[in-house]
């Protein structure tokens, strides 16, 4: 049997409802910077501030979640009202009249993110045994990139039939949010609780960090540099907007990113699950190094589209992997917890990489933008390298 029909219906069921979130989201996310820029004159230093902030808080939040999932003993609960707060951000999107009215849609957004996220990937991680967990991952990533690019290309279908309206655009992302929400609630019978009976105290104190080994750790700070090195894709699109991409067709950068990102993010998390992890993330941040240099150099958008490609295939190589290090890494009871502590570190690296790639654009201009973040792709790769050195921090291998 393949590991495809192994993977629990509870799985699939998360797929769908993260692919429906994404699809109402990247809806909208793929037409937010032009609309702040062209409608709302916001500078690229103010979007980069904008999306560093809103996505530094998604993932910082994050360990706040995944603490309160392990002390409870339960995570549906949590990911159902972190579904539910993004769903209300909606309309929010659709009456912004200026850049602080979009930002306030924008972080309520990604506030409920932050509340599912942890507790979600932990709860898939609850759901199967640990032979099949990256096939598990990259399947639930590979629906959700689904709604990634369908979204993005009902953007356009909308944009043209409204003329270039993006009000009346952005109130249909509430109904693909709305089913998220509603599938995950009837949808997913949670396993049994994993606390401990008696077991009140909550898990992250210093005692308890002693548990996680240094092969966590190391996940940790791989994860920072790599976050660095990705910065928003909001760049992707003003870099081919520059270019001279028109507004209403700035979703197709999101919808090409996306279909490389969900063709490959399965298939990476099988290999995953078959080979030594170190070796497809070092194939993953060569590819992103690629992806850096090609945009950096671009002056056509054909080349931009290239570069697009690349960044879409890396996605598709390493988030999952990512997701399933930590798991592997991380103690069953505190698995929650470990992924918060890895989501607060790259809600760090995130909001810092956004604001310098917003500051460097403005400053310097695009191309160098991603020369920065080739420069934190290659630290990224030198440091899985150096853990082969290492045999204490393997782990997933």
């Amino acid at each position: 049997m393949s590991p495809l029909h192994k993977i629990p219906r509870g799985v699939w069921v998360l797929g769908f409802v993260s692919m429906f979130m994404d699809m109402s989201s990247e809806l909208i996310h793929s037409l937010l910077p032009v609309f702040m820029v062209s409608s709302l004159g916001a500078s690229v230093m103010m979007v980069g501030m904008i999306e560093g902030i809103a996505e530094a808080a998604a993932l910082i939040i994050k360990i706040f979640s995944g603490v309160l999932s392990d002390w409870l003993g339960r995570r549906k609960g949590l990911a159902v009202f972190g579904y539910g707060l993004s769903a209300l951000s909606k309309p929010a999107f659709a009456l912004a009249t200026t850049v602080y009215w979009a930002f306030f849609a924008r972080f309520m957004d990604r506030i409920g993110k932050g509340i599912r996220g942890a507790p979600r990937d932990a709860l898939v991680a609850d759901m199967v045994s640990s032979n099949i967990r990256g096939a598990a991952y990259g399947l639930r990533q590979s629906l959700d990139t689904i709604g990634a690019f369908v979204g993005p290309g009902l953007a356009i279908l909308l944009m043209l039939y409204y003329e270039g309206d993006f009000r009346q655009v952005f109130w249909f992302a509430t109904l693909p949010a709305i089913l998220s929400v509603i599938l995950l609630f009837v949808g997913i019978s949670e396993p049994n609780s994993i606390r401990e009976q008696g077991e009140l105290a909550p898990p992250l104190q210093y005692s308890t960090l002693r548990q996680f080994s240094p092969a966590f750790w190391w996940v940790v700070v791989m994860g920072g540099f790599f976050t660095l090195a990705r910065f928003s894709e909001a760049f992707l699109i003003l870099r081919a907007r520059a270019a001279g991409l028109p507004d209403t067709y700035a979703p197709v950068i999101l919808i090409i990113m996306n279909i490389l990102y969900a063709l490959s993010a399965y298939p990476a998390g099988k290999l995953a699950d078959r080979i030594d992890r170190n070796y497809l993330m070092v194939a993953g941040l060569l590819v992103l190094l690629a992806a850096d240099l090609l945009l950096a150099q671009a002056h056509t958008l054909t080349s931009i589209f290239a570069g697009v490609v690349l960044w879409g295939l890396h996605m598709g190589i390493t988030q999952g992997l990512l997701a399933t290090m930590v798991a592997d890494a991380s103690p069953k009871k505190l698995r929650g917890s470990g992924f918060g502590l890895f989501y607060l570190v790259s809600g760090i690296a995130m909001l810092l990489a956004s604001l310098v790639a917003g500051v460097v654009w403005d400053m310097f201009g695009a191309a160098m933008t991603f020369y920065c973040g080739a420069g934190f792709a290659a630290i990224s790769l030198l440091l899985v390298l150096m853990r082969k050195i290492s045999p204490a921090l393997d782990v997933g291998s």
